[in-house]
């Protein structure tokens, strides 16, 4: 099992960047596929970013159109942490951010229900 703990949220204006940073304890960090979800008020979870494992040592990235080119995902399996640059900011990014993770791979990259582990959320709020 992993446990999550996002942090780095925060307001900032249009056009600006934030990094959320999600620490993982537990052992097989780098076992796990990881991914960014966030959901803004009145509307669903949603996928923004994702890490999938591919069985070795390196991981393939997927983004949500609506991020790509401006949100740059990344983690550290030595230090056990997975961020997400944003840098663009828009209004309509935001959200609670939650990090997620999954042992392996996940059915779906961009499903909610694919993955497991999820943490506490974090706060991004971008004003225009």
């Amino acid at each position: 099992q992993v446990q999550l703990v996002e942090s780095g949220g925060g307001l900032v204006q249009a056009g600006g960047s934030l990094r959320l940073s999600c620490a993982a304890s537990g052992q097989s960090f780098s076992l796990y596929s990881t991914a960014w979800f966030r959901q803004a008020p009145g509307k669903e979870r949603e996928f923004v970013a994702a890490l999938i494992w591919d069985g070795g040592v390196t991981y393939n990235t997927a983004y949500s159109d609506s991020v790509k080119g401006r949100f740059t995902i990344s983690r550290d399996n030595a230090k056990n942490t997975m961020s997400l640059r944003m840098n663009s900011l828009k209004p309509e990014d935001t959200a609670v951010y939650y990090c997620a993770a999954e042992w392996a791979r996940p059915t779906s990259t961009n499903g909610r229900a694919s993955y497991s582990y999820w943490g506490q959320g974090t706060q991004v709020t971008v004003s225009s």
